[in-house]
């Protein structure tokens, strides 16, 4: 082939392509179909637009592009290779084999130049709407005139897939709402899912619906022609007040056998096909992972280029530090993650006597978090249409509004009845820096946010999620809204951090550690007013578990719960005390931070020689037998709840100082 005659636009998006199936042929796995249909508007969107740099990936005024159909990740790594993101040949080779940088879809922290992990379709479409967002709120709070240090825009690609899932509905809904005119999503309208043509299922208007929601929508009727793809490309980016669907008709393995067939999806073109693939693009065959120098060459002036963007970037940021010097290190600490000098100052001295009426948890977090908001700025939030209920509103900070000349910029965002959205872009928000964000619904519905939350502990994103109405206790509404198994759900989330707090002074902590971890966590509070228990034990919350109130000598019995059940086992103690049994209360409000203790610690808090142990939680008693042992109990529920009210259904289902003074005294009679 005499690659210099040939356009080297056209031979750079080949070069893309072929690198792509190679990866894929090599592997004998992955998704050839959208690499060889969308190379062409992914070249457009990096080359001529995206404003990043590939010497340094984690540049803070970056355009951001989010990969949401994450299956075609072969495509990502050619890019991200070709254009110097310090991915190598070797790499493209190791496609989705152990220890390898190229896994198979896109993982965030994994690979250099990759924004979030993606792969479960639709939670890159929201995650963008978070990034967007962020970016907006950083810029309404820190730019001034001519000195506009947070400008960029946030892209994607989508798919049919994408725009199929329920999420991509919410938040197109939601990005419609807040004008979020810097968010560009291409998307690849190849007609093809999995079980074969979208007619099957997919037979709406997505120019009308995506109009509908308040989108500038342009159409690209050829996806090879880069030429249109630029133009519409440009006039998405004219667009100020609306974010804009640019829709790019595709062919599925464009150019070879199975081209416009869902046989292209999901499985190597085969030999014979890639074979026939390559003659089609005049390819040398013989030569897998082939890269001309002139591509190469092309594509490599992106780096420079970065780099020189990132200089000028530079040099307008330290006209800003001699301007403004105190926003501009707010602004550092922010993007940095770290937290205001002082910001936990109010709380560490705030404490609840246990003389003081009881007081639901949710409202304790609400009281807290109004406090950490005058601390820390950039800590931010809403609910899923029930800021009232979940008692996480920010009454002194308005209503995020993002428009381009909205003045000021509030601090509750209102996601609308919206969960499965609303998870995604809380990541969003957190992935793109200079945020902490926060969402919050019913635990019963955080089975709606499940894929965020699980993305946010493989991301290991700084997303907090909170969730009230924790139990049973929620009363008279019934099953449907009564959580059971979703406590053990959570907590099988690895490097998920759940914390369910048993009375006012554990809140307190556990928003600390929320806020210390810079990881995903998980709040879990109670409607019901809990009474206070010792102030001086909240220090000890931070271990996950520990003695909330112990006995003389060596117990008989521990007694362990979390959140509103600690209040049976402190009363149980005393009855068992009138009997003569000697029970140590062990406070439970994490499993996870208290698995991460010493064994020393964890002995000293569970001693092995005491084998009558009972664990007391009004939710699933699946994975407590770690911590009773053998030989221990769990008073739980297995079953589904009914509508009374709550008192009740505690007396009900056996969550009474009766029953645990019946179970404990089994446990020691054994």
């Amino acid at each position: 082939m005499d690659v210099t005659k040939t356009d080297l636009d056209q031979l750079c998006i080949t070069t893309m392509r072929m690198l792509s199936i190679d990866a894929i042929e090599k592997a004998k796995s992955g998704h050839p179909g959208l690499p060889l249909g969308a190379a062409p508007m992914a070249y457009v969107l990096w080359t001529k637009f995206l404003n990043h740099n590939p010497a340094n990936p984690q540049w803070i005024n970056r355009d951001r592009f989010v990969f949401s159909s994450g299956h075609g990740s072969a495509m990502l790594y050619a890019l991200l290779y070709l254009t110097g993101y310090g991915l190598t040949i070797d790499d493209l080779k190791n496609f989705r084999q152990w220890g390898s940088k190229t896994p198979g879809h896109p993982e965030y922290r994994v690979t250099p130049g990759v924004e979030s992990t993606s792969g479960p379709l639709g939670q890159g479409f929201a995650i963008g709407v978070g990034m967007a967002m962020a970016e907006r709120i950083l810029a309404k709070n820190y730019n001034k005139p001519g000195c506009e240090i947070i400008n960029h825009y946030t892209y994607g690609i989508v798919s049919d897939g994408d725009l199929m899932e329920g999420i991509s509905h919410e938040a197109a809904s939601i990005a419609g709402r807040q004008k979020l005119g810097k968010l560009i999503y291409l998307y690849d309208d190849n007609h093809i899912s999995i079980d074969g043509s979208t007619d099957l299922t997919f037979t709406e208007d997505v120019y009308t619906r995506f109009v509908s929601y308040g989108w500038h929508v342009v159409k690209v009727n050829d996806g090879n022609n880069i030429a249109e793809i630029e133009t519409a490309i440009k006039l998405a980016r004219e667009e100020k007040e609306k974010p804009s669907l640019v829709m790019v008709r595709t062919h599925i393995g464009f150019g070879s056998p199975k081209q416009d067939s869902e046989k292209s999806h999901g499985e190597p073109l085969g030999t014979e096909a890639l074979l026939k693939t390559k003659q089609y693009y005049n390819w040398p065959a013989d030569k897998p992972f082939f890269v001309p120098e002139e591509a190469l060459e092309n594509c490599r002036k992106i780096r420079n280029a970065g780099i020189e963007k990132e200089k000028e970037w530079s040099k307008l940021f330290n006209e800003y530090k001699s301007k403004f010097p105190n926003e501009s290190e707010n602004i550092e600490n922010q993007l940095n993650g770290n937290l205001p000098l002082n910001w936990n100052e109010e709380i560490k001295n705030l404490k609840f006597a246990k003389s003081e009426p009881p007081i639901a948890t949710r409202d304790v977090s609400g009281k807290v978090l109004s406090i950490l908001a005058k601390q820390i700025p950039y800590l931010l939030g809403g609910s899923a249409d029930l800021a009232g209920s979940t008692k996480t509103l920010l009454k002194e900070y308005g209503v995020l509004e993002c428009g381009q000349d909205t003045p000021g910029c509030g601090r509750n965002i209102y996601f609308g009845v919206r969960e499965h959205a609303m998870g995604a872009i809380t990541n969003g928000l957190a992935l793109h820096r200079g945020i902490i964000p926060y969402c919050s619904t019913f635990l019963v519905f955080s089975d709606y946010m499940k894929p965020a939350i699980r993305l946010a502990s493989i991301m290991k994103s700084h997303s907090i999620f909170v969730f009230s109405h924790d139990s049973i206790g929620v009363g008279e509404d019934g099953p449907t809204h009564q959580p059971i198994e979703h406590l053990i759900s959570l907590r099988s989330i690895p490097d998920l951090i759940v914390l369910r707090p048993a009375d006012a002074n554990e809140v307190i902590t556990c928003w600390e550690i929320a806020l210390e971890l810079k990881r995903p966590v998980v709040l879990i509070l109670t409607r019901q007013k809990l009474p206070v228990f010792d102030p001086e034990k909240r220090k000890e919350v931070a271990n996950g578990a520990y003695i909330l109130s112990d006995c003389e000598g060596s117990p008989d019995i521990i007694l362990m719960a979390s959140g509103s059940e600690v209040q049976l086992v402190m009363q149980a103690q005393e009855k068992l005390a009138q009997q003569k049994i000697q029970s140590r209360v062990v406070s439970v409000p994490s499993w996870e931070l208290f698995e991460s203790q010493s064994e020393e610690y964890r002995e000293s808090v569970l001693p092995r020689n005491v084998k009558a142990r009972l664990a007391i939680e009004a939710g699933s008693t699946l994975g407590w037998k770690k911590w009773v042992g053998d030989q221990g109990d769990v008073i739980g529920i297995d079953h589904f709840g009914s509508s009374a009210p709550g008192e009740i259904l505690f007396e009900k289902f056996g969550f009474t100082v009766d029953n645990v003074l019946k179970r404990s005294v089994g446990l020691i009679g054994k």
